[in-house]
C-alpha cells in the first residue's frame, strides 16, 4: 500500500472522531471488533443507529467478548447495542466470543468479571467500507478521552479491509449470536449457531477455521516485489502490512514466530564487538517496546535478553496503570506488575543487560535494556506495541501494531490479531518515530526497583501469573 494512505493517529480524542467521521460516511458496511462497548456510549451507538436508518443496504457488523459484554447488570454492553438489533434485526450481526478455557465445574464457580480471566476477545478492529483503524483501544469513555493507545489509520485500502472484515466472520463461526429476547422474562437471547460443538469446547473448531482462514489468505494474497519496482517515497508499495494472529488456546502463535525470526535476523546482522573499533557510540539497531501490561512473555523476555540489540521499553507508572484504585483484588494488580518488572529487571542485571546512562556508570558503546515508566496526569496507559530503527539516531521502518500486550496472557489465553509494518517512507518513518517518542516523552526512569511489594500480592502473582 502507499504511506499516504497511512495515518498516525496520536491522541485518544482524534481516534474517536475519526471513528464517528467514518461511522458517518458508511455506504456498504460497519465492521468492529473490540473486547466491549462501555455502557455510556450513547453518542457512538446513536451515530451507528443514524447512520443505519439514513442507508438502507448499510449493514453492522460486531464481534465482541462475550464474558465482558454479558456482564450482570441494566448497563451491560448487551443490553446497549439490543435496541440496534430490535430495530434492524436483518441488517446487525453482533458475535460475542466466549473462551473455552473455562469450562466444566469452574465455569460454574467462577463469579462474572473474574471468569474473563480465562481467555478473552481481544482484537481491536474498526473499519467501515475501505477503511480501517487498528488500534489497541475499547469502545469506552476514556478510551476516547484520557487512556492513552495507538491508533492506525489505513484508508482506501479494499484488499486490507476485507481481510479484516472476513476475519471477523470467520471467527463469528466460533461465537455466541446474540439476539433479542424470546418472551419477557430475558433481557436478550444468547444463540449458539453450531449443534454438533458444545460452546464450551470449540478449540478444534476455531483452531481449524482461523488457520484455514489464515491459509487462505496467504496464498491468495502472495505478493513479489520486483528488483525494478519503484518503492520510492509516495509509491504503491512503499508499505508493506502483514497480520500475525496469536491465540495460544488454538495452538496458533504466528506472533511467536515473527518476533523470533525478526530477533534473530537482527542477531545475524549485528557484531556485538562492532563498537569497540572506534565508535564512541552504539550505532546499531535499536528496538523501542512498549506495552500497558508489562509481564514479557518468557519466550519474548529472552530474546530481549540474548539478543545484541538495543531495547528500550516503557511500561506503566502503577498511577497510570488502569486497574490502579480498583476495588477488591484487582486493586493489587499494578502492585503485582511492578513485581513482575522487578523481576525483569533482576533477569537483566544477572544477564549483564542493563543500559545505564553514562552519569550512572553506564557504557555508551554497548548497548543493553533500558526500562521507563509512562505516567501522565489523570491519564492511564494502555499503549502496546514495537519500533524498529537501524540505528539510534534514525527513524523506525518497522512496526508492530496492534492488541498484543506481549505477555503471557496475550500468548496463551486471549485471541489476538497484530500487524507488522515496514515502509521506506521517509514521511512515514517521522511520524513513526514521532509517535514513539511522544509516548517517552512522558517517562521517566523506571522507579518500581524502590517500591515495596505485598506478600499477599506476591501470592497473587503466583496464582494467577499467566492470566496477567
Amino acid at each position: 500500500m502507499s504511506s499516504s494512505n497511512v495515518k498516525i493517529l496520536r491522541q485518544p480524542s482524534q481516534f474517536y472522531q475519526q471513528l464517528l467521521t467514518m461511522i458517518r460516511s458508511a455506504k456498504r458496511r460497519i465492521f468492529i471488533s473490540s473486547l466491549y462497548v462501555g455502557s455510556e456510549e450513547n453518542e457512538l451507538v446513536d451515530t451507528i443507529r443514524t447512520a443505519l436508518r439514513s442507508n438502507e443496504s448499510l449493514q453492522l457488523h460486531m464481534q465482541l467478548d462475550l464474558n465482558r459484554s454479558t456482564r450482570p447488570g441494566a448497563e451491560s454492553t448487551a443490553s446497549l447495542l439490543m435496541p440496534l438489533l430490535e430495530e434492524y434485526p436483518n441488517r446487525v450481526q453482533i458475535s460475542l466470543f466466549r473462551s473455552p478455557k473455562l469450562k466444566g465445574l469452574m465455569a460454574k464457580l467462577v463469579p462474572p468479571r473474574y471468569n474473563e480471566g480465562w481467555g478473552t476477545w481481544h482484537p481491536k478492529i474498526y473499519g467501515v467500507d475501505d477503511e480501517v483503524i487498528i488500534s489497541g483501544a475499547n469502545l469506552n469513555q476514556s478510551y476516547f478521552t484520557n487512556r492513552q493507545d495507538r491508533y492506525i489509520h489505513l484508508a482506501g485500502q479494499p484488499q486490507f479491509a476485507q481481510y479484516c472484515f472476513d476475519f471477523l466472520q470467520s471467527s463469528a463461526g466460533f461465537s455466541y449470536r446474540l439476539l433479542p429476547p424470546r418472551d419477557s422474562s430475558e433481557s436478550y437471547h444468547l444463540h449458539w449457531p453450531d449443534d454438533r460443538v458444545h460452546p464450551h469446547h470449540t478449540e478444534a473448531k476455531a483452531e481449524n477455521s482461523l488457520t484455514k482462514f489464515q491459509d487462505i489468505y496467504r496464498l491468495s494474497s502472495t505478493f513479489h516485489i520486483s528488483d525494478d519496482a519503484d518503492i520510492g517515497e509516495g509509491s504503491d508499495t512503499d508499505v508493506l502490512v502483514f497480520p500475525i494472529l496469536q491465540a495460544g488456546q488454538f495452538k496458533i502463535r504466528e506472533e511467536e514466530r515473527a518476533l523470533g525470526m525478526l530477533f534473530e535476523e537482527l542477531g545475524m546482522h549485528q557484531d556485538p564487538a562492532k563498537a569497540d573499533e572506534g565508535d564512541e557510540k552504539y550505532a546499531g539497531p535499536l528496538i523501542d517496546m512498549t506495552t500497558g501490561y508489562f509481564g514479557l512473555y518468557r519466550p519474548f523476555r529472552d530474546l530481549v535478553l540474548q539478543s545484541p540489540v538495543g531495547c528500550r521499553i516503557v511500561c506503566s507508572a502503577p498511577k497510570a496503570n488502569g486497574f490502579y484504585g480498583s476495588s477488591g483484588p484487582s486493586g493489587r494488580l499494578p502492585e503485582g506488575y511492578t513485581l513482575m518488572e522487578q523481576r525483569f529487571m533482576r533477569a537483566v542485571r544477572d544477564a549483564r543487560r542493563e543500559w545505564l546512562p553514562p552519569e550512572l556508570g553506564g557504557n555508551v558503546r554497548h548497548p543493553g535494556v533500558q526500562l521507563r515508566e509512562w505516567e501522565k496526569d489523570g491519564w492511564t496507559y494502555h499503549a502496546k506495541g514495537i519500533w524498529l530503527r537501524p540505528t539510534p539516531y534514525s527513524n523506525p521502518y518497522l512496526t508492530l501494531f496492534g492488541s498484543t500486550n506481549l505477555n503471557s496472557r496475550s500468548a496463551n489465553l486471549d485471541t489476538e490479531l497484530s500487524f507488522i509494518m515496514v515502509t521506506t517512507s521517509n514521511t512515514l518513518r517521522k511520524r513513526l518515530g514521532e509517535e514513539v517518542e511522544g509516548l517517552r516523552e512522558h517517562s521517566r526512569t523506571w522507579q518500581g526497583g524502590e517500591r515495596p511489594v505485598r506478600p499477599g500480592t506476591k501470592f497473587l502473582v503466583a496464582l494467577m501469573g499467566g492470566m496477567l
